[in-house]
């Protein structure tokens, strides 16, 4: 069943996507050349602490994975998503994907941005822009009355019609009590299908998008996920509530995406 929040409940989702917010900011600041992504992932876990936050990746369990490890997911070129930090350093002209979510008094806020490190290729440049844009064309169906497939509609034909391909094997979520709650939220599908959108609906969007095939690999870890063909991928995801007023980004904040 899909969960509507009350203005209280949303309340404390704001709160949780402000520190989510801030928190890719700021290490959007520290990833440079050489610095590993253990480090990142370090810097994440001494903000969830300093905030009297919960983290909602470490310890996670889905579909027989071992625990997640890690407060961040980070995930470098060709990992799509899932990446495990560790001690990998990041280099020139990687495109570097953080995955991140919060537990604000009981309440998860989950975002995911993606940017180069350094000069990248022409083509990843622009596959970063129509992930952002599948995104936001996304989003911008999240009223009430529109239907769950407007939403992926949108962001398929933006993501197409530049041309690159969707990933299938992930998609975005409800969210609240839990990080992942109904509805399920493809990034690809037809107009006017699926759940009536409905104000206090929260969802996270959060488009995939690859260079080359569609086709997806889980490495040995049980989580880190890559392009089958090897080609880059991008990844961003906003925290979204659907309001009488619109779509409201609960994890947008200053001088992010």
């Amino acid at each position: 069943m899909i969960q509507l929040k009350s203005a209280r409940e949303l309340e404390k989702m704001r709160e949780a996507g402000r520190h989510v917010g801030e928190i890719l900011l700021l290490l959007r600041e520290l990833a440079r050349s050489g610095v590993t992504t253990g480090e990142l992932n370090d810097a994440a876990a001494s903000e969830i602490s300093a905030r009297k936050l919960g983290s909602s990746f470490l310890g996670y369990t889905a579909g027989g994975a071992p625990a997640y490890p890690a407060v961040l997911c980070a995930s470098i070129n060709e990992e799509i998503v899932h990446g495990i930090p560790g001690d990998r350093a990041l280099a020139e002209g990687d495109l570097l994907k953080l995955d991140f979510g919060v537990i604000f008094q009981g309440f998860h806020g989950d975002s995911a941005v993606a940017f180069p490190i350094g000069e990248v290729p022409e083509p990843v440049l622009r596959l970063q822009e129509a992930t952002l844009c599948g995104l936001y064309a996304g989003v911008e169906q999240m009223v009430p009355g529109n239907r769950l497939g407007d939403v992926s509609n949108a962001v398929q034909a933006e993501v197409e019609g530049a041309g690159f391909t969707v990933v299938r094997d992930f998609v975005g979520h409800g969210i609240g009590r839990e990080m992942h709650e109904p509805p399920q939220v493809p990034n690809f599908g037809r107009e006017g299908r699926g759940p009536r959108l409905r104000a206090g609906m929260v969802l996270a969007i959060e488009p995939m998008v690859n260079l080359g095939t569609a086709e997806v690999e889980v490495l040995d870890d049980g989580w880190t996920a890559v392009t089958a063909d090897g080609a880059c991928s991008c990844h961003f995801e906003h925290t979204v509530a659907i309001t009488s007023e619109g779509p409201q980004i609960l994890t947008k904040v200053a001088g992010s995406h």
